[in-house]
């Protein structure tokens, strides 16, 4: 009885290994069509696959979407990091190509409004009462610095020197709205514009520019640089861009509302203005102003 199921299973395994070397070699003749099974499974492992490529697809999809964005905000910052150089170039250019042509014509010329030296500095000290008035910077006397020196940012004018001491100075900010703190200045267009900064509006934070003659068209947009006229502020130093032009009470002269190259609320390293020319005080300035209007 035990030989003869021994015998049995022998001869089930033989069977099996004939009909699966049949079913291989099947399988492996060229043939123009696949058996329903093998149909089957291939289906099956083609719609698996599907399922698992398109949510793999998708996430690629979405990561290199967001790698594209991170790639263009970082752009975007070096742009606009050069945003400012191309402003204050723009402005030189001009500046420059119109003394050149006045050279041109006055060959005699030996003094430069825009002839400065700078002396670095860096901020000290803000009063929170005064943020937007008064700033303390780490050089004095004994570093060359005089009262009504011009203070410039790396992006535009923000001041000038209103006392010193030994060894810091005190600056008085344009933002403030100290009415005798006249600066004058150009606006540039077509035909130049020249005004006076007179005050600052702190709820716009905008430096104001009187004394435009209201038969001048003034556009939007033009940029603003100090003239060089007044003695203490060289030619070209740039103060802002015109975002709003009103006439004033009586409809004689117009203001420009400026916003401002230099960002007052964050001050750190600045640069003192010496002079290589000496004109007239602004307090002259004025005072000629004051007759040529009476």
């Amino acid at each position: 009885m035990p030989q003869f199921f021994l015998n049995k299973r022998l001869i089930i395994l033989l069977v099996s290994i004939i009909v699966l070397v049949a079913l291989i070699g099947f399988s492996l003749r060229e043939r123009d069509s696949i058996s329903w099974p093998e149909q089957f499974v291939k289906d099956m492992v083609g719609f698996g696959q599907s399922i698992v490529s398109k949510p793999v697809n998708y996430t690629g999809d979405i990561i290199d979407n967001v790698k594209d964005l991170q790639n263009t905000y970082t752009e975007n910052e070096k742009l606009k990091s050069r945003l400012d150089e191309l402003v204050k170039l723009e402005t030189q250019v001009r500046d420059l190509k119109q003394d050149n042509e006045e050279l041109r014509d006055v060959l005699k010329k030996k003094e430069d409004l825009r002839s400065y030296d700078t002396v670095q500095a860096t901020v000290i000290a803000r009063n929170p009462d005064h943020w937007q008035e008064l700033i303390t910077i780490d050089k004095g006397e004994v570093n060359g610095i005089k009262s009504d020196m011009a203070v410039i940012s790396a992006a535009g004018l923000i001041g000038k020197v209103k006392s010193v001491n030994e060894f810091s100075s005190t600056v008085e900010l344009i933002s403030t709205n100290n009415t005798k703190n006249r600066i004058s200045t150009v606006i540039q267009g077509k035909q130049d514009i020249n005004g006076w900064i007179e005050g600052y509006d702190s709820d716009k934070k905008e430096i104001l520019v009187k004394r435009i003659p209201n038969d001048l068209k003034v556009e939007k947009g033009s940029k603003v640089i100090t003239s060089g006229l007044g003695g203490v502020f060289p030619k070209g130093l740039v103060v802002g861009e015109v975002k709003e032009v009103k006439p004033d009470q009586y409809g004689l002269t117009q203001t420009a509302y400026v916003k401002p190259a230099a960002d007052f609320y964050h001050l750190e390293h600045v640069m003192v203005i010496d002079r290589e020319m000496k004109g007239v005080s602004d307090s002259q300035a004025e005072e000629e102003t004051g007759e040529e209007e009476q």
